[in-house]
């Protein structure tokens, strides 16, 4: 059986907020993946930034400094 794994999640207002995000991560080597917004978190886009809890430090101080557009960065528990 599949056991569900914690997750930090970043949700966008919009399309183009998650993939200007995705690009950022990408450029800064900063692992992850979009993936459709989780159903427990609700924002406008349905799309989410998904990286490993280690990497909140560095996305909350790039959303902090205008970075990423993040309309929220959660941790979530989900299936890999």
């Amino acid at each position: 059986m599949r056991e569900k794994k914690e997750k930090l999640v970043v949700a966008f207002l919009t399309t183009t907020q998650a993939m200007a995000a995705e690009k950022y991560c990408q450029k800064n080597q900063i692992p992850g993946r979009i993936i459709p917004l989780p159903s427990e978190i609700s924002a406008e886009c349905g799309i989410a930034w998904c990286a490993e809890p280690e990497e909140e430090e560095q996305i909350r101080q790039a959303a902090d400094n205008g970075e990423i557009q993040a309309a929220g960065i959660y941790r979530v528990y989900l299936y890999p």
